[in-house]
């Protein structure tokens, strides 16, 4: 009865004070939408599960605006290794220790072997080309793609790559002499090493180089891919986790993404249809894309076939990429650590040997250490891309509902105490005295990184060529932590401001030689 009057009294109300009544609904509907919600999201938390609690309607995405990795560590020390946070009302498990990733994603790769689907990403950016085989959901038109890029990517098939990186190495060091004049000019190496990413991307998915900078085609697909790079944040979106921001009409994330999805796709088609009519007139060269549209046993989709190329694509263009912008901008600041890898270089490699061996398989101890610490500590995507689970998961006596976020953050795995005692120091020696430390850069479990072999190998062929051809000095003051260096803490991948170094030839005589003389090895 009291609920017939109390709307009675409202109706009238409404009829006799119509603007008193507009401006009471225009204040309580908000009130009662964030109490009503706030229950809502209390009821979603995992019970038993630690985290700190977060603001009502945006949960804990107010924390972890800028530098995520770093703030998830930073809540460790709180809330143990493993705890949850909200965005929005998504509650998402947080894993920030080597030996609680190694327990939940070792021990329940396959319970943790999807992804969650995000509104930016996977329903704007991706509803015409598709995703990639690491943002895909749990599927069987997964398995079929996974199956395909490992045969792609696995020791047998990186052998018959090595011309590939012969060549497009030898091209990088050729662009350093080239743009740097000698070492005279400080150069940005950041297009260098994106044609380097690109060409080698191109050449082993369509088999075609970008072999200048100068081709429309690589401004286009590097700013293109590195925008699409963007809109994979896991923070960065807030319309992902709060909805009613999807209505924005002035939402210019959605826009952006949509001309980026339509760029790309220009790119996409035309790569695709040039590999088409060579195969169709047989004057393509072997590529990863031909092998599999030649593998009857295959059966992949033209769908399919778009996820492994942008897989290809993406992948390059954000680990090699990033990475090595990292690390020579680091070096150009060490010479100590120059030095000491030219000295072991030597031990394998004279004076006259600027352009090491490309079938050299990581023969050089210190250069491997160099690579694994560059990886470690500058960790470019340092939250691994985010989990779902496909059933539930017992973690320390609690249950963890089937369909819960999982947030792997690599940056603080990396630099967990327990497996170091110096984790904060960039030291290579530690990889010669702990080989078989545990390192998180590429992931962990069912959805590790496929291409981490080949990124191995063409990580350690470019730092040995360079670093025997070049010495590297610093030319602009630039901040190489790999924190407050960050010149988007926004991102998905950490990437530091650009910047110029000197690339001064140890050897200038014998390094125009072997350029000259150079021919591509050939592998059996």
């Amino acid at each position: 009865m009291a609920i017939i009057d109390i709307f009675h009294l409202t109706q009238t109300y409404a009829v006799e004070q119509p603007a008193h009544f507009l401006l009471w609904v225009t204040l309580a509907v908000p009130v009662l939408y964030t109490v009503a919600n706030e229950f809502v999201r209390r009821q979603a938390r995992v019970s038993g599960l630690n985290g700190p609690s977060g603001l009502p309607l945006i949960g804990n995405l107010w924390d972890i605006r800028t530098n995520a990795a770093e703030k998830y560590r930073q809540w460790a020390r709180t809330h143990g290794a493993v705890y949850q946070i909200q965005l929005g009302n998504i509650p998402v498990v947080v894993v920030n220790s080597a030996a609680s990733a190694k327990a939940l994603f070792g021990q329940h790769a396959q319970a943790l072997s999807s992804r969650p689907e995000f509104y930016t990403f996977h329903k704007v950016l991706s509803n015409t080309a598709g995703t990639t085989i690491g943002t895909s959901p749990y599927s069987d038109s997964l398995k079929r793609r996974r199956k395909g890029a490992a045969s792609a990517l696995n020791r047998p098939s990186i052998q018959t790559y090595i011309p590939h990186l012969d060549l497009e190495s030898k091209d990088f060091v050729s662009e350093l002499l080239r743009y740097g004049k000698a070492g005279t000019d400080p150069v940005d190496p950041m297009p260098m090493i994106q044609r380097l990413s690109l060409s080698l991307a191109l050449t082993l998915n369509w088999g075609i180089r970008m072999d200048s900078q100068e081709d429309a085609l690589f401004e286009e697909i590097t700013h293109v891919e590195e925008e699409v790079s963007k809109f994979r944040s896991t923070t960065g979106n807030l319309q992902d986790y709060v909805p009613l921001l999807r209505l924005n009409p002035f939402n210019f994330g959605s826009k952006k993404a949509r001309e980026m999805r339509d760029r790309r796709d220009v790119y996409l088609k035309a790569l695709n249809k040039g590999l088409e009519e060579r195969m169709e007139k047989g004057t393509h060269s072997p590529c990863i894309q031909a092998n599999v549209i030649l593998d009857e046993e295959a059966k992949l989709n033209d769908a399919e076939l778009t996820s492994i190329s942008l897989t290809m694509l993406s992948g390059g263009l954000d680990t090699i990429t990033t990475l090595l912008q990292w690390s020579i901008a680091f070096l150009s600041q060490r010479q100590d650590i120059q030095e000491k890898a030219w000295k072991e270089i030597a031990r394998l490699y004279s004076a006259e040997q600027p352009l090491c061996d490309a079938l050299d398989d990581q023969k050089c101890p210190y250069i491997v250490a160099l690579v694994r610490e560059c990886l470690r500590y500058f960790t470019v995507l340092r939250l691994a891309l985010p989990r779902v689970s496909i059933k539930d998961v017992t973690y320390e006596g609690i249950v963890i509902a089937e369909g819960t976020v999982y947030f792997l953050n690599a940056w603080a795995c990396n630099m967990d105490d327990e497996v170091w005692q110096d984790p904060e120091v960039f030291r290579p020696e530690r990889w010669i005295e702990q080989p078989d430390a545990p390192m998180f850069t590429y992931g962990l479990g069912y959805r590790m990184c496929a291409g981490s072999l080949l990124a191995n190998r063409e990580l350690y062929i470019v730092f040995i060529r360079m670093l025997n051809a070049f010495e590297i000095q610093k030319s602009d003051d630039i901040d190489c932590h790999p924190v407050s260096g960050n010149s988007d803490p926004t991102s998905l991948v950490a990437m530091p401001h650009r910047y110029k170094a000197k690339f001064v030839p140890r050897n200038m005589r014998a390094l125009e030689k072997a350029l000259k003389e150079f021919t591509v090895v050939a592998t059996e």
